[in-house]
């Protein structure tokens, strides 16, 4: 049997049973040609890989200089698509499953002070001699700041709000995540009265999403919310290279943990499958732990000497 039947039905397994994202589809389908490249290259097929060829093609990844977690997502791909393989019954073993992937890259992530946040937040706010088009760009970057660091969602989850989903006096909003998981984020006052200041500016651009595209009847595209946030960093004085959905993300969870939330709240908040994931963050609660002990700790002040 020829692999291209084999990968359509695996990549419809992932769509239908874990609602996979078309983006993950996409890396996938990238992921397996890549593979499926290397492994003719020895001679080998996908559907009759052996353990011997596909580490050969792990190698020829790490020899090219390919990020460590592109190689990690290509060898949780290729497992995963064995598995299936395995269990339609059209392999009767598993030649992926002592393929060891590289460690994470463990990279701090990058993140705004809370005075910059609130730079942000005020550069958005629309002067009274805005002309329509600067008023309603300015709302929209609002909203959205607003949204993403009172509440940690990531770009994908902002874009696909609907106007629907925002009734008055709405305490608690309902978001859909990777992989279809559903979880409830605390929406704040200020974030609430963003997204209806936005909402009521586009009372004649009739659109079901709360950040409508050019096309009301589509969303805004993430490269259309870039630029209304390079925008906004810049009448901040934030610089490009320092702002983005993600960064704000991650602002959100490290002011969170700075100001006392635990691992496990932030891991519901951020809809992380794996808490190992959230850990990234443990760096705040490191440099807190230091900061208490230093003011605290006989041997950490300054002053022991003189008592």
């Amino acid at each position: 049997m020829t692999a291209a039947p084999c990968i359509e039905s695996f990549l419809e397994m992932l769509a239908a049973e874990r609602a996979a994202a078309p983006a993950t589809l996409l890396a996938y389908t990238r992921d397996l040609d890549d593979c499926e490249t290397s492994l003719r290259g020895q001679g080998e097929t996908l559907m009759e890989a052996t353990t011997s060829g596909l580490r050969e093609w792990v190698a020829g990844m790490s020899a090219s200089g390919a990020a460590r977690r592109t190689i990690a997502r290509r060898i949780s791909c290729i497992r995963q698509f064995f598995l299936f393989l395995l269990g339609e019954g059209l392999r009767s073993d598993n030649p992926a499953s002592s393929l060891d992937a590289p460690p994470p890259d463990r990279t701090l992530p990058k993140f705004l002070t809370e005075a910059e946040v609130v730079m942000l937040l005020d550069a958005a706010e629309p002067p009274a001699e805005a002309d329509p088009a600067l008023r309603r760009r300015l709302l929209m970057g609002r909203a959205a700041l607003e949204l993403l660091y009172a509440t940690g969602l990531r770009i994908s989850e902002l874009l696909a709000l609907k106007r629907d989903m925002f009734r008055e006096g709405l305490r608690m909003l309902m978001v859909r995540g990777k992989g279809g998981r559903e979880r409830l984020v605390p929406l704040s006052d200020s974030a609430r009265e963003a997204v209806a200041a936005l909402v009521h500016e586009d009372t004649d651009r009739p659109s079901p999403w709360v950040f409508p595209g050019r096309t009301p009847l589509r969303p805004l595209t993430r490269q259309g919310f870039d630029k209304v946030l390079a925008f906004i960093g810049e009448r901040a004085g934030i610089a490009a290279d320092r702002l983005s959905p993600h960064v704000l993300r991650h602002s959100f969870a490290t002011h969170m943990l700075a100001h006392g939330a635990d691992l496990r709240t932030l891991q519901t908040l951020l809809g992380h499958a794996d808490i190992a994931t959230t850990q990234i963050y443990t760096h705040v609660q490191a440099e807190r732990l230091r900061d208490i002990v230093s003011a605290h700790h006989p041997l950490g002040r300054g002053d022991v000497a003189d008592e």
